[in-house]
Parts: C-alpha cells; sequence; structure tokens
C-alpha cells in the first residue's frame, strides 16, 4: 500500500499526524503533512456524513421524531470506507497497546478492520457473558494481563465503555484508552476520563455538522490535487 498522510484528533481537540503504511508503528506518530492531513481527514468526514446520514421519518429513542437521521451502521457496511476509516485509525492506537477489544455490536467489524491494519490481535467483548458453550464475555484474544484498547463506533454518553471497561478490567486486563471512530462530544470523554480512560477519536460530530465546512476544505482538498499534478 503506498503511504499516504493521514490525521486523527484526539478527545483534547489535539491534530496528530503521520504517516500511515499497511503496517504502522502504533502510537509512534511523525510531524509533518500539514494542510495535506487535516484536508484529507475532511474530506473521509464528507464521506462518512454522505453515506449515513439518512432523510424521512424517523421515531428517536427518546420518543422524539425527526426528519433525519446518522445510520452508523451504513459506514461499517461499507468494506471500501471501512477499511480507509481503519486506515486513518491505526495511527492512534496507543504503543503499548497488546489487544484490541471491540464492543458488541458495532464495534466488531470496526475492530477487526482495526486488526487487519495494525496486526494486533482482537478481542470481541458481549454486554453480558452467554449463559453457554464457553460462556464468556470476552471472545477471541486472551485479555488477561495484557493492556487492552477499548475499541467502539461511535461515544455518546461514554457509559457502556466504561462499563465494558469495567467487566475486563474484572477479567485482569489494563485498560486506560479507549478509541472511536466518532465522539459525538455529548461528554463522553469527561466520563471516561472520570474512570480512568482517555478517549481517542477519529472524527467528532463538528466534522459531521453540515455547516459548509467540510464541504470548503474537500473542494480545498480537488484544488489541492489539480495543483498537484
Amino acid at each position: 500500500m503506498s503511504r499516504s498522510a493521514i490525521t486523527a484528533v484526539a478527545a483534547d481537540g489535539t491534530n496528530q499526524a503521520t504517516m500511515a503504511t499497511s503496517l504502522p508503528q502504533c502510537g509512534q506518530l511523525m510531524p509533518g503533512a500539514g494542510d495535506d492531513v487535516r484536508v484529507s481527514n475532511a474530506d473521509l468526514a464528507l464521506r462518512v456524513r454522505e453515506r449515513c446520514r439518512l432523510t424521512g421519518h424517523f421515531v428517536l429513542r427518546s420518543g422524539r421524531v425527526a426528519d433525519e437521521y446518522f445510520d452508523k451502521y451504513q459506514f461499517e457496511a461499507d468494506p471500501a470506507l471501512l477499511d480507509e476509516i481503519a486506515t486513518a485509525m491505526a495511527p492512534l492506537v496507543p504503543e503499548a497497546t497488546e489487544v484490541l477489544a471491540g464492543l458488541e455490536m458495532g464495534g466488531i467489524a470496526v475492530v477487526t478492520a482495526l486488526g487487519q491494519r495494525t496486526g494486533l490481535p482482537c478481542a470481541f467483548v458481549r454486554k453480558a457473558a452467554k449463559p453457554y458453550g464457553t460462556a464468556r464475555l470476552a471472545e477471541g484474544a486472551d485479555i488477561s494481563g495484557r493492556q487492552v484498547l477499548v475499541v467502539e463506533d461511535v461515544v455518546t454518553s461514554g457509559g457502556q465503555i466504561a462499563i465494558s471497561a469495567g467487566h475486563l478490567r474484572d477479567l485482569g486486563a489494563h485498560v486506560g484508552h479507549a478509541l472511536c471512530v466518532i465522539d459525538r462530544q455529548e461528554d463522553g470523554a469527561q466520563l471516561l476520563a472520570a474512570a480512568g480512560i482517555r478517549l481517542h477519536a477519529l472524527l467528532k460530530r463538528e466534522d459531521l455538522d453540515d455547516d459548509g465546512r467540510t464541504h470548503r476544505l474537500a473542494h480545498l482538498l480537488t484544488k489541492r490535487s489539480a495543483w498537484s499534478r
């Protein structure tokens, strides 16, 4: 795979740039790339939004009716887009990580793709241990005594990550970080910080807001591409 500049935005708002290869050195970030890096990430945000934002008549969990809905499963069901997302997430994986733990159910597709990009083993975490067969809470890679990164698709309140991290710790895992595709910026990072977990996010809600900012950056990407020919 050719080298491509990508950026990732941590929960504290800092930009981290790197040059990613097919098997990046997890957690090792390289300076450089500048505007080209940020524009590339903006283009990814634009395509995620276009793929996932639906219009129609939707009843939300709160009971409120909306004419617009963000369907996160659409980017997870698109193999090419999911692979690009995983490639962009790989440099955000903390260097000491030994196992990637995806949460049921949205985190399973993301962690599998991320495992392919990092070469790290994966565990698949249930909300509750099944009462038959292996009766395990976490399937796949062994987590006991290992540095485990919790992987989720979208974080809102952060509650499920906190609960699952507690379960993993009870099983002997060391959990100090979580990584998601989208942070909806509804205090999830703060709740997780209180639980001793630092949240890293590829995209934030503001990156997906339809305020024209991402469209302008995508247009700049097109212009830069033309200039480089």
